[in-house]
């Protein structure tokens, strides 16, 4: 259920509208094991700033906001915006701010030198390049951009789950029955990049990222709500591309799900977190 890779030029403020309340209900969380495994790749001691871009509802800032002095989240997103602040006043986390921005208005945001950017599944959606060498301005020396994804290729899926795992491909069915063929995104359809995330850092001045793993959950399961706002957090399946027939298809989901599970709930495998880490030399 990782949202594929997508990038858009223009910025499109109905991405994601209506999905936010949706995305910590909804969204596998990254390893736990992931604050150790940057602090000890960066030398992190608990100083210095870490700027989350696309920041969502602050899943990522709030996981590593004990790394830093201060943390800044930034996202297009008001809703997202919202969110990030509920979760960050839920967690404790009192040395963070949280600004109404795209990627791209970095230079424009007057920000104090960073220690660390970070980028949680949100990389695909900016003017990438471009980004990348106003994140390599905006960093102190030393200083890294880590981008984080979910990486389902590594790791090893947990055996002996009793809950069954999520249908996907029935899913993805019944969203094309209310959607169409042709996966959709915002206004649009969703465009995938010509190439990789590594690929797009090589062409800057980071050149080839280092890549790391931090171990999944083994353990994760959603109920039924869950799956389903897992889905209406994604761009492809955004509550506002259903229009009228929001309902009819969350009734149509609820249905399919719950006659595939008996216990109720299902098992959720996102596999590894990835990090592609660059540093800036020092």
């Amino acid at each position: 259920m990782t949202e594929p890779v997508e990038r858009g030029a223009a910025y499109d403020p109905t991405l994601y509208h209506g999905s936010a309340a949706h995305y910590l209900p909804g969204r596998p969380p990254y390893s736990a094991a992931l604050a150790d495994v940057l602090r000890a790749e960066l030398g992190l001691d608990g100083t210095g700033l870490l700027l989350d871009v696309g920041c969502g509802p602050g899943v990522l800032a709030v996981q590593l906001a004990e790394l830093f002095e201060q943390v800044i989240g930034i996202d297009p997103d008001p809703d997202m915006i919202a969110e990030a602040r509920r979760h960050a006043a839920g967690r404790g986390v009192t040395h963070a701010d949280w600004i109404v921005a795209r990627a791209e208005d970095i230079p424009a945001l007057a920000l104090p030198p960073a220690r660390v950017v970070t980028f949680g599944q949100s990389f695909q959606w900016t003017d990438r390049e471009r980004v990348a060498e106003r994140v390599y301005d905006l960093l102190v020396p030393g200083g890294a951009i880590a981008l984080v994804v979910h990486d389902i290729d590594v790791g090893s899926p947990p055996v002996g789950v009793t809950d069954p795992p999520i249908p996907d491909n029935d899913v993805q069915a019944l969203v094309r029955r209310y959607l169409g063929p042709e996966p959709r995104a915002g206004q649009g359809f969703r465009r995938v990049p010509p190439d990789r995330y590594e690929d797009a850092l090589a062409r800057t001045r980071f050149g080839v990222p280092k890549v790391v793993h931090a171990p999944g959950r083994p353990d994760l399961t959603r109920d039924v709500d869950g799956v389903i706002s897992g889905y209406l957090s994604m761009s492809y399946a955004a509550p506002h591309l259903f229009g009228d027939d929001l309902d009819a298809f969350v009734a149509d989901l609820r249905a399919l799900l719950e006659a595939r599970t008996t216990t109720g709930r299902f098992s959720d495998w996102p596999g590894d977190t990835a990090v592609l880490l660059a540093v800036k030399p020092s």
